[in-house]
């Protein structure tokens, strides 16, 4: 395979197209992606300053920006493979990411971003770094939860619930079907 090829390969591939992806905005994608981009050069970088924290023999943030530098590059491997396309695997690895659910990836930008800050908690570049894969990762997150319903929807679910109409939803119901409602019989009298 040549390498214009390849490039053609990792430029066309349109974003897995998962049943539920219909219903995500089109902005909230592309922000999802471009905060991916960016906060992993971001993260790159400025895990290669926490590095430096070996001149200090500080290692709790020198492991910090080791795992920094690995989670950045991860994350720019999943969203932005045109980046890294001289690594045979990149493109195969990001084509299996974008047909995961949305939950998948943010539960693992999430797990990324975490650790460095156990390692490296007061230092602004840790914050830096890893915060825009966590940002990444939340919106990841919101995307997995989907489109919110309309005010005429929500309305009607609330009028229905107050008035005992259709299917209840309350958590008493569906948690024990023969519940009895606690009673109070009065303080214990003394003789």
């Amino acid at each position: 395979m040549s390498l214009t090829d390849k490039i053609s390969m990792l430029m066309s591939r349109p974003g897995g197209d998962n049943a539920q992806k219909d219903d995500v905005p089109t902005w909230m994608r592309y922000a999802g992606r471009g905060l991916g981009t960016v906060g992993s050069f971001i993260a790159i970088f400025f895990g290669l300053f926490n590095c430096l924290g070996i001149l200090t023999l500080d290692v709790p943030c020198l492991i910090a920006g080791i795992w920094q530098m690995l989670a950045g590059f991860i994350v720019i491997v999943c969203e932005a493979p045109c980046c890294c396309f001289f690594i045979d695997y990149v493109g195969t690895l990001s084509q299996k990411m974008e047909t995961r659910p949305y939950w998948n990836k943010a539960a693992m930008y999430l797990g990324l971003a975490v650790p460095p800050f156990f390692l490296c908690f007061f230092s602004f570049s840790t914050w830096l770094g890893s915060g825009l894969i966590f940002a990444t990762g939340i919106i990841y997150g919101m995307m997995a939860l989907g489109k919110k319903a309309s005010i005429e929807d929500m309305r009607s679910s609330a009028a229905n619930l107050e008035a005992g109409v259709g299917p209840t939803t309350a958590p008493r119901a569906t948690l024990v079907t023969n519940e009895q409602p606690v009673s109070f019989t009065g303080t214990p009298v003394t003789k």
